[in-house]
């Protein structure tokens, strides 16, 4: 009988012919056969042997061969059912594999950098609790590395000798399907079942450490919870870009966010195959900045690279073609992630609804960071005229906000609470719950701005949201409006898109920004509009014509500042008459100015005015009243008034204590101004409470950030420097720098004058090198900010001439000071305090330079319009009498001196008191007087005096008591008293090293004083190393040009020469010749001494024929009452050696400095 196979294409049959020459049977089989088949085929044969015999009679040969053929065909029968079976098991065994292939943890990159901080808390929590279960999710933006650092972590426990988990299955969580093949594949690699329910039962049902790893769970409408097997073991990891599962685990997730710069820039080199060099890695630095060290950004940048080998030119190739190169997409790769870093993103953006992809589109045309959310509602909450033209321009606006309103027309918080959750569920955007902004990705957000279809018009809508929200805040919400700065900055590229109805909110961000000349161009345009609109007269024309004002004097632009608020207070007083509140104001401004121009007696009657006006319309202690007696006391100050200032500053304080409570804002200003007063009085231990308080307020009222948190620890630091505590000066000056930078940018005018004065410090503690560059970064803002000739900018011109003093570029001084004496003349007039110091400053410099005939027409001019101006006792009047006195001195002329010194002493006594810092100064001016006059036993009571006050009023470690202990010391010497003045000079010494370091250059004129001591005690050998100390000191400090190296060289010279060793002082002074001809001139008596010196080395060396032509320039220089009057100085200088540690300079040079 036949039999069949349908399934069979070609059919064989059972049974096949015989071969020839032999006895056997052959069995051929079809070749595809099922299992079950094959046991079939088997069966029905047999059979069909069996039964296909007749009864009849046979040949018994046939008989037993047909038994044979059973038999044998049993035998192949068995061995049949034993291949079906073999064929089953391994049939399965290879559908397992293939589902375990699918479920097995890939490895990890080979060029996986970093992440140590995320990897070292997955292996603490995964080390505690064995046998329970443990969840740990990781989320964070697409493209972070979320998935990589999972298996890198897999990867490290499976290195232990002991494995830390049994079994390892990846999970695609992308969506249902993909989860549910995955639990079926578990299944069936572990011969379990073929459906998800028994890959999850046989998780259940396995107490041991298996380790599910959930990667890209991301769709947030998918729940996971009920994809986690129902049992306490077992462990899990979770890769989403959803922060909302970190709910899986509470206590065990890890926001993934950028790389450290260090490993982004090796992971970036890994990938463009670069050797890791000084170079390479620059190169590398400027690229992972422009991607923000987000690793997929990193990675594709690194293949790129790669393939063009372009490293050098990547950056200008990428902010040329930035949506093509984040697209690009490399041929080979280190792991299996297919998508570049735009198509991840863009899978994101196309689930969001269309009002949350607006959302996005409109903030990231914002800065990426601190966005505040209510802009939204405040800009949402703008009344409108619905029939008003407000209403059509502001259209796209109010359309695009109507999504965040209820029905009945109210802010809907829970709506925009949604909208933000819909996007953070895909991490393109960050909120912070505490401060409520907003903050995304560098890239995301040019990722987001490449998806709008029309920019300029959502420029426009987010700019009028701005503006619409601007209107909202109130007179003093000063914070709310520098926290738009950036963003304002981000949004707005000419300030000319700015609608009119926005131009006075924005004037004042941008006021608020230090951003004057874009405030003057908006409010230039209100003026203007308010004029044709309701003519010059109207209320709001002259509120429009004050803050232009206003802004004048910002840009320092006083004069025109002045013309507009004489306008306005005469047209006030017109309309409104004298006494009204906007008169009075307008009254205050203008004295303001008068105050800006240094016309502070036109400015006091006007300050009384509003004073008196306001306590007769307001009471005595109304705030504005308060704020008008503040204003007069400041005025008072600068006048020199201290004692009529310090009362009404007091009467603000007290007042507001009783009206507003000690924390009032207002009442903490009333202290900051009372310690400022305290601080011009130089009474800086009374200031230094109230100014430390005033700080510790802020910081609990306002937060250590604030503005004006920030104002009073630059205060503090100020109080600190004059106290001669520098070193807690340095760090306060270095925070108040770095939080402006943080919270007003480094260009905002507050921020720039935390580096002023944080260089300043630097020049206290005789850094000048530090100083310079601060000083010189100042200076080129502010005239890019403000202009070349803004008062501000004239200061950062004066400072950095004062440095180039301080570090001997006398040269390089002059004609910045000389700049600024005649643009202050111009801008504020000749007799303006500013020019005023500016005249000082230069004369002082003429002086540096030995041009004492240039400087001391300068200082009587000075001295003569002080007097006129603020008068004689005025304490600015007194120094310039002080200034004149000392360039008498330098000049020799002593006898004109002591009376100028004589009565600045006296004023100041009944200005301040005997014990005031500064008579003790005057003091001591006058005790170098007599020193050069050669009345020692008149000058030792004097310093004396000097310091026993000083050390009580400042302590013993005070700079100023510092020096009255080595001017005394000085005064020693000058009675021959070396021995006396050695311990003080060596206190000196230690203290300053203490204070200021042992490269301080004040430590270093102590050192050189001690020097010059032990010079004349005639113990070279302990003066020669103090002396080589100074001079190193000095050329790397000051450079090899500084008048003070110059001094150190020629001290050396002179021990060299006392020791007998003529030929090592001969290069030196002869050094010392030649930069003093460059620096001072051929003609100052420095250069000539110079020559002195040099000429009676050469006579030691018997090089007479050298000394011929210097002695001959020595006489041809000095005209002979000169060269006598100038061997008497230079005699006394040498019995004043001691004093200064300079042969051949008169020694109350150090004095008067």
């Amino acid at each position: 009988m036949y039999h069949g196979y349908p399934s069979e294409a070609l059919r064989t049959p059972l049974w096949g012919q015989r071969v020839q020459g032999t006895g056997t049977s052959y069995l051929f089989l079809p070749t595809r056969l099922s299992a079950k088949a094959l046991e079939s085929a088997l069966g029905n044969s047999q059979n069909s042997l069996i039964n296909g015999s007749d009864g009849g009679t046979r040949n018994r040969a046939v008989s037993q061969r047909l038994k044979l053929g059973v038999t044998q065909l049993s035998s192949i029968r068995k061995v049949m059912q034993d291949v079906a079976v073999a064929i089953r098991v391994t049939s399965e065994i290879e559908q397992s594999k293939a589902a375990l292939a699918l479920v097995r943890c890939p490895p990890p990159s080979q060029i996986f950098q970093g992440r140590q901080d995320i990897l070292e808390k997955m292996a603490n929590y995964f080390s505690t609790d064995p046998g329970q279960r443990h969840t740990y999710v990781l989320h964070g933006l697409g493209g972070s590395g979320k998935t990589q650092i999972a298996l890198k972590f897999l990867d490290m426990m499976n290195r232990y000798q002991t494995p830390r988990f049994t079994k390892q299955f990846f999970i695609n969580a992308s969506s249902r399907q993909t989860l549910d093949t995955a639990f079926m594949n578990i299944a069936i690699s572990q011969g379990m079942g073929k459906t998800s329910e028994d890959g999850s039962l046989w998780l259940i049902s396995h107490v041991e450490e298996w380790m599910l790893l959930f990667d890209n769970a991301d769709d947030p409408n998918i729940n996971l919870f009920p994809f986690f097997p129902r049992c306490t073991h077992g462990n899990i990891i979770i890769t989403s870009r959803n922060p909302q599962l970190a709910g899986h685990g509470p206590q065990s997730y890890s926001k993934v966010g950028d790389m450290d710069e260090t490993n982004a820039i090796d992971l970036l080199l890994l990938r463009a195959v670069k050797e890791k060099s000084i170079e390479t890695t620059r190169q590398a630095s400027e690229i992972i900045k422009e991607l923000s060290c987000l690793p997929l950004a990193v990675i594709q940048a690194g293949a790129y690279i790669s393939m063009f080998n372009c490293l050098p030119r990547y950056v200008s190739i990428y902010r040329k073609n930035r949506t093509n190169i984040l697209e690009w997409h490399a041929t080979q790769s280190h792991d299996d992630y297919e998508l570049t870093v735009y198509t991840t993103w863009q899978i994101s953006f196309q689930q969001l609804s269309k009002v949350a992809a607006q959302f996005l589109q409109l903030c990231s045309l914002l800065h990426h960071s601190n966005i505040p959310e209510g802009i939204f509602e405040q800009a949402a909450k703008w009344k409108i005229n619905d029939a008003g033209q407000e209403a059509q321009i502001l259209q796209a606006a109010r359309a695009f906000l109507q999504n965040f309103l209820s029905a009945s027309g109210t802010w809907d918080q829970q709506c925009l609470m949604d909208i933000v959750a819909e996007i953070q569920g895909y991490s393109l955007i960050d909120r912070d719950d505490i401060r409520d902004t907003l903050s995304i990705h560098p890239l995301v957000r040019s990722w987001c701005q490449d998806t709008l279809v029309d920019e300029p018009i959502a420029r426009e809508c987010m700019t009028d949201i701005i503006g619409m929200s601007v209107r909202r805040f109130t007179g003093d919400a000063y914070l709310g409006r520098i926290g738009l700065m950036s963003h304002i900055d981000s949004l707005i590229l000419d300030v000319a898109t700015i609608k009119s109805i926005f131009h006075t909110g924005y004037a004042r961000i941008y006021s608020d920004l230090g951003r004057f000349k874009e405030a003057e161009h908006l409010r230039v345009m209100v003026l203007e509009k308010w004029k044709q609109l309701l003519g010059a007269d109207h209320p709001d024309t002259l509120h429009a014509m004050a803050n232009l004002a206003a802004t004048y004097s910002q840009l320092g632009r006083y004069k025109e500042a002045e013309l507009l608020q004489g306008t306005v207070l005469e047209k006030r007083k017109q309309l409104l008459g004298a006494d009204h509140p906007h008169t009075l104001r307008a009254m205050k401004n203008l004295a303001a100015t008068y105050h800006q121009l240094g016309r502070y007696k036109e400015a006091e009657p006007l300050e009384g005015t509003v004073l008196e006006k306001r306590k007769q319309l307001l009471g005595a202690d109304h705030p504005y009243t308060l704020r008008a007696m503040a204003n007069l006391a400041a005025t008072y100050s600068q006048l020199g008034s201290y004692k009529e200032a310090e009362p009404l500053q007091g009467t603000v304080l007290e007042k507001r204590k009783q009206l507003l409570g000690a924390d009032h804002p207002y009442t903490l200003q009333a202290m900051a101004n009372l310690a400022a007063t305290y601080h011009q009085l130089r009474r800086y231990k009374e200031a230094e409470p109230l100014e430390g308080t005033v700080l510790e307020k802020r910081k609990q009222l306002l937060g250590a950030d604030h503005p004006h948190t920030l104002w009073a620890m630059a205060d503090l630091a100020a109080t600190y420097s004059q106290l001669g505590r520098y070193k807690e000066t340095e760090p306060l000056g270095g925070t108040v720098l770095e939080k402006r930078k943080q919270l007003l940018g480094a260009d905002h005018p507050d921020t720039l004058w935390a580096m002023a004065n944080l260089a300043a410090t630097y020049h206290q503690l005789g850094r000048y090198k530090e100083a310079e560059p601060l000083e010189g970064t100042v200076l080129e803002k502010r005239k890019q900010l403000l202009g070349a000739d803004h008062p501000h900018t004239l200061w950062a011109m004066a400072n950095l001439a004062s440095t180039y003093h301080q570090l001997g570029r006398y040269k390089e001084a002059e004609p910045l000071e000389g700049i600024v004496l005649e643009k202050r003349k111009q801008l504020l007039g000749a007799e303006h305090p500013d020019t005023l110091r500016a005249m000082a400053n230069l004369a002082s410099t003429y002086g540096q330079l030995g041009r004492y005939k240039e400087a001391e027409p300068l200082e009587r001019t000075l001295l003569e319009k002080r007097k006129q101006l603020l008068g004689a006792d005025h304490p600015d009047t007194l120094h310039a009498i002080a200034n004149l006195a000392a360039t008498y001195s330098q000049i020799g002329r002593y006898k004109e001196a002591e009376p100028l010194e004589g009565t600045v002493l006296e004023k100041w006594k009944q200005l301040l008191g005997a014990d005031h810092p500064h008579s003790l100064w005057s003091v001591a001016n006058l005790a170098a007087t007599y020193c050069r006059l050669g009345r020692y036993k008149e000058l030792e009571p004097l310093e004396g005096t000097v310091l026993e006050k000083r050390k009580q009023l400042l302590g013993a470690d005070h700079p100023d008591t510092l020096w009255a202990m080595a001017n005394l010391a000085a005064t020693y010497c000058q009675l021959g008293g070396h021995k006396e003045a050695e311990p003080l000079q060596g206190t000196v010494l230690e203290q300053w090293k203490q204070l200021l370091g042992a490269d301080h250059p004040d430590t270093l004129q102590a050192m050189a004083n001690l020097a010059a001591t032990y010079h004349q005690l005639g113990r070279y050998k302990e003066a020669e190393p103090l002396e080589g100390t100074v001079l190193e000191w000095r050329k790397q400090l000051l450079g090899a040009d500084h008048p003070d190296t110059l001094q150190a060289m020629a001290n050396l010279a002179a021990t060299y020469y006392q020791l007998g060793r003529y030929k090592e002082p001969q290069p030196l002074y002869s050094t010392v010749l030649e930069k003093r001809k460059q620096l001072l001139g051929v003609d100052h008596p420095d250069t000539l001494w110079d020559m002195l010196n040099l000429v009676s080395t050469y006579q030691q060396l018997g090089r007479n024929k050298e000394t011929e032509p210097l002695e001959g320039t020595v006489l041809e220089k000095w005209k002979l009452l000169f060269f006598l009057t100038s061997i008497i100085k230079y005699i006394s200088a040498t019995l004043c050696y001691v004093q200064t540690g300079r042969l051949g300079v008169n020694t109350a040079d150090l004095l008067d400095s």
